[in-house]
């Protein structure tokens, strides 16, 4: 049975959780913040579901506690930073505070990270630096999932990618989006649900497609638009991986791999918007533009039209009044590791 949660509960567990495979309390916040942020915004495929994962790689030393990090490179609006296999967030925050210190002082940035780890959301990175007046973009690659386009054999990433910009009164635009028709962590939650999934998702191991969830995951995710897909997401490898001198294809680890160093990579470009207009300007041309696309007349049963991250932020709203609902299997993980950790569960505030 689900259980419902208040998000600060669910953020304090988190925290002592990762703090007891000795993360240092700041980077512990900060690491189930994000994966709380990802319960808020309605996307639990890249929520909780995905602690017990992060454990096993710490447990199995895939994954470094601390942050052992090292700038390689530096030419001042671009920094190549080896993570050494630090944790994914930790070292994407890190870079995110270098892309807009160098963004401030050159007007742009781009800080790339190789032998890092998975990151969660990348909105979760993009977010904070639009909140701060800046455009970023964000691409990271990962384990193969998909398969070359007419290949039936699994070689190139979902490779997810963001961009955010502020939006002045409605607060972040912002898009976050993998590759393929669907990112492979809601294959992962649907068959934690025990889920059918739409038979446009995945295909099992002979390419064929199915709606078995347990099956997609053995098999391959099909890309997003057919051959746009492939091609996007291999250029997003170029970008994240081949560029910033990080494993690429078929080398990269997932973060379900609880005994393999990851060694993916991210690309992090950053825009300070006061070096080509003032932000009051900006914020004005972007609200103009958010306020034609609401205004167009809505298709026969669509109530609203939404502008890109203002979904997230309306179920941000809800699911810190009403709480986050925790699926039975997520939770079961969870009192796992409470047990293991003698870190106190998160008392539920109702039962569904």
């Amino acid at each position: 049975m689900s259980k419902v949660v208040h998000s600060e509960e669910l953020i304090e567990f988190g925290k002592r959780v990762f703090q007891a495979f000795g993360v240092p309390e700041a980077d512990a916040l900060m690491i189930s913040d994000s994966l709380v942020a990802a319960e808020l915004w309605g996307h639990s495929s890249h929520g909780m579901l995905r602690l017990p994962w992060y454990v096993d790689r710490l447990r199995h030393a895939a994954m470094e506690p601390t942050d052992v990090s090292e700038i390689v490179m530096d030419s001042g609006a671009i920094v190549v930073l080896d993570g050494k296999h630090s944790i994914g967030q930790v070292l994407t925050m890190k870079a995110v505070e270098l892309g807009m210190s160098r963004a401030k002082f050159h007007g742009i940035s781009a800080v790339a990270v190789r032998n890092s780890n998975h990151f969660g959301t990348a909105a979760y990175f993009t977010r904070k630096a639009a909140e701060k007046g800046f455009v970023t973009f964000l691409a990271t690659n990962a384990s193969p999932a998909m398969a070359p386009w007419g290949g039936k054999e699994k070689l190139i990433g979902t490779n997810p990618w963001s961009i955010a910009a502020p939006a002045g009164k409605r607060g972040v635009a912002v898009m976050d989006i993998a590759n393929t028709a669907v990112a492979r962590g809601k294959i992962y939650l649907a068959a934690e649900r025990n889920e059918p999934i739409p038979e446009s998702w995945a295909a099992d191991e002979h390419g064929v497609p199915t709606t078995n969830a347990a099956e997609a995951i053995h098999g391959l995710i099909l890309p997003m638009a057919g051959h746009k897909g492939y091609v996007i997401s291999f250029m997003m490898d170029v970008l994240a991986g081949v560029l910033t001198g990080s494993k690429f294809g078929k080398d990269v680890c997932g973060p379900y791999q609880a005994d393999k160093r990851s060694g993916c990579g991210h690309l992090l470009i950053t825009i300070d918007i006061e070096a080509m207009m003032s932000t009051q300007e900006f914020n004005i041309r972007i609200n103009q533009l958010i306020d034609q696309v609401k205004s167009v007349p809505t298709a026969h049963g669509i109530s609203d039209i939404f502008f890109p991250g203002e979904l997230e932020d309306r179920n941000t709203m809800k699911n810190i009044e009403n709480g986050i609902v925790v699926a039975d299997n997520t939770w079961q993980s969870l009192v796992k590791l409470s047990d293991e950790t003698d870190v106190l569960m998160p008392e539920p505030m109702s039962a569904k």
